[in-house]
């Protein structure tokens, strides 16, 4: 028995009862190194972490078959077209074992006509983070250090997270 039910119970909350909107439950952290991580983009070229250093990086860890993720990736789309002229790359790395031809089907499907395709089939980012659930983002600031995280869905578009996404611009 042990924690299947109480898996089982997890999925169906987040499926079932999301975070309402205003929620905004950011977890700033001392900041720290991020993890080198490497990863595909969208055309299969190996990218890695580091080749954004310079930039303030939104890394949200995400799944085609994650319904929380399929609600908040519009409001990451937003952001990336708010701040991506001011230094900000939203990095939406997908952790989905399949093809990249998925991914750009829930691209087309869902409208994030923004955002790059980025993609970890073998799902060393969720390790690498420490990440235990989808979404998880990671917020990096210029030097490469991970300065806080969000467990679950958000509306990055919010008035709060874009007041958080400014701050760390303007550091």
């Amino acid at each position: 028995m042990g924690i299947r039910p109480r898996l089982l119970v997890w999925l169906l909350l987040l499926v079932v009862a999301p975070l309402p909107a205003q929620a905004f439950n950011f977890a700033p952290t001392e900041p720290k190194p991020a993890p080198e991580l490497d990863f595909l983009d969208g055309q299969g070229n190996a990218v890695s972490l580091e080749d954004f250093r310079g930039q303030v990086v939104v890394l949200n860890l995400w799944a085609t078959w994650c319904a929380p993720c399929r609600r908040e990736m519009p409001s990451l789309d937003r952001l990336q077209a708010e701040f991506g002229d001011d230094g900000l790359k939203v990095l939406p790395l997908s952790l989905d074992r399949g093809e990249v031809s998925q991914i750009e089907a829930f691209y087309a499907g869902v409208g994030l006509p923004t955002l790059d395709i980025y993609h970890d089939p073998e799902g060393a980012a969720g390790s690498a983070f420490g990440a235990y659930g989808l979404p998880t983002t990671i917020v990096i600031d210029r030097e490469g250090r991970e300065i806080g995280r969000l467990l679950g869905p958000a509306e990055w578009d919010s008035e709060e997270a874009t007041t958080l996404i400014r701050a760390v611009l303007a550091e």
